[in-house]
């Protein structure tokens, strides 16, 4: 008969070192594969971060912004999904966009590039400048100027340039630049937008590779609508530069809609 030691030891099981949960790496793996998949699934259908690399939407956006865009604002077509693989055409549960939004779209001559633009001309809409004005359906879109925009480059150096608040036809106001009202693209042709299809310019008038240049936007190319940043930086500071965050860091623009 075996004599039970347990009665004298009684923490002597506690004592024992526990044995590795079976499948603990696999727990792990599919922990980290669901998270993965429900980041996925709300960049895909919810929000996606952009940053704007480029000066062709200030004073609005600026270089160094970060931005949420909602892929629900216009329904899904194949450019919500990532590489552009999803496996139809046109677009789901479709939306059209208002005259002023600042959406992000896929450049239509290679279907890859995103670009972000805002909507100034609709579906049927005609679409031409004259002397610098914004003209929409034969009417000159209303525009007011107000105090120059200010900004500084990497070095300190202040550049001023012209402000005007323009009026879309809906109500819409927004602020743009200009160099002059003799730039290149302040003459331009009358431009029929097609069914299906949109007119996207910037807000940087003579500094923007639009819909002047680049053609109209087919409605399956839309991405999402510019929503809000979250984040902003002057481009002054490199990663391992962190002392010098705080200085590049333009929090004022922090949770900023974009309008």
């Amino acid at each position: 008969m075996a004599f039970d030691f347990s009665r004298f030891f009684p923490n002597a099981q506690a004592r024992k070192k526990p044995k590795p949960a079976e499948g603990s790496w696999s727990e792990t793996v599919k922990t980290v594969l669901y998270a993965g998949l429900i980041a996925l699934g709300i960049r895909t259908l919810a929000y996606e971060p952009f940053n704007i690399p480029s000066g062709s939407m200030i004073p609005t956006l600026l270089v160094g912004d970060y931005l949420f865009v909602s892929k629900f604002s216009y329904g899904y077509s194949k450019h919500s999904f990532p590489f552009s693989l999803a496996p139809f055409k046109g677009r789901l549960f479709k939306s059209e966009p208002e005259r002023g939004d600042v959406a992000v779209f896929k450049l239509p001559q290679d279907n890859k590039t995103d670009y972000i633009k805002r909507i100034v001309g609709l579906p049927g809409d005609r679409i031409q400048m004259k002397n610098g004005l914004l003209h929409i359906n034969g009417e000159a879109v209303k525009r007011e100027r107000v105090a120059d925009f200010v900004s500084k480059d990497d070095h300190g150096n202040t550049t001023r340039m012209i402000q005007y608040m323009e009026t879309l036809p809906n109500g819409r106001v927004h602020p743009i630049i200009e160099i002059s009202d003799l730039w290149r693209l302040d003459d331009t042709e009358e431009f029929q937008v097609p069914d299906n299809h949109y007119f996207g310019m910037g807000d940087n008038r003579d500094n923007s590779q639009d819909s002047r240049v680049i053609g109209f936007v087919p409605s399956e190319n839309l991405v999402g609508r510019a929503e809000f940043l979250w984040f902003s930086t002057d481009g002054s500071a490199s990663f391992f530069e962190f002392w010098k965050w705080p200085s590049a860091t333009r929090f004022a623009r922090f949770f900023r809609p974009v309008r």
